[in-house]
């Protein structure tokens, strides 16, 4: 979350300037959001996100020197309160599972920059996973087809209705937090419920638990 709440710091990472000054433009039309930091590359994206630790790190996935995947890794490393949102041209469901893995909180394809990465960053910027409803469809469209998903290996395991309370409002990409404050209970209890829920339908991230919520019905796309 933001140590300064009146002014979100967000740095730039992409090789292109026409791409970085179009970000900046959007970026820039809303009060209080100030770029802090630009880069070129993958490792100068590192440098200036451990010196300056912004709110949100908005990162290409191919830039020169070091992919977007190992730099979203180290930041989240190095920089656990920088939250990283992903903007490429990759249209691939797996890229997408790939770098959530990574610890992306964000997927938002160039092509629809103009009209959801304002949003994207905001919902990072409130403790949000935010995925455009053309990634949402991606995704599940690849784990419909067979993709890399898990399917929990206990056939018998079933999440208790407050489970399915959890697992619904995690799969949406609220904190344990907001959870807490939702359902009335402690942030210890959260904690305990997520760790039984994971453990308990042989859950390894939380990419899985969106792919199980789909396919179980607890959530559907249009909850993204």
């Amino acid at each position: 979350m933001r140590k300064n709440k009146d002014t979100l710091r967000i740095v730039v990472a992409d090789d292109h300037e026409l791409v970085r000054r179009g970000i900046r433009d959007l970026l820039l039309e809303q009060p209080d959001w100030k770029v802090v930091g630009e880069a070129v590359g993958g490792r100068k994206a590192i440098e200036i996100v451990k010196k300056l630790k912004p709110d949100i790190a908005i990162v290409d996935i191919t830039m020169p020197d070091m992919d977007g995947l190992e730099v979203t890794r180290r930041i989240r490393d190095a920089a656990r309160e920088t939250q990283v949102l992903i903007l490429t041209m990759h249209e691939s469901d797996q890229m997408v599972r790939r770098v959530l893995e990574m610890g992306a909180r964000g997927y938002v394809l160039k092509s629809d920059m103009a009209a959801h990465l304002v949003q994207a960053v905001r919902d990072l910027a409130n403790g949000k996973i935010s995925l455009t409803p053309k990634v949402s469809t991606m995704v599940l469209e690849g784990f419909l087809k067979g993709g890399e998903s898990r399917q929990p290996e206990n056939g018998h395991a079933r999440p208790t209705p407050r489970e399915v309370e959890i697992i619904r409002r995690l799969a949406e990409g609220k904190s344990n937090k907001e959870i807490a404050a939702e359902l009335g209970i402690t942030l210890r209890t959260v904690e305990t419920h997520r760790g039984r829920i994971m453990m308990k339908m042989r859950l390894h991230s939380l990419t899985e638990l969106i792919h199980y919520a789909i396919r179980d019905k607890i959530i559907t796309t249009q909850d993204f």
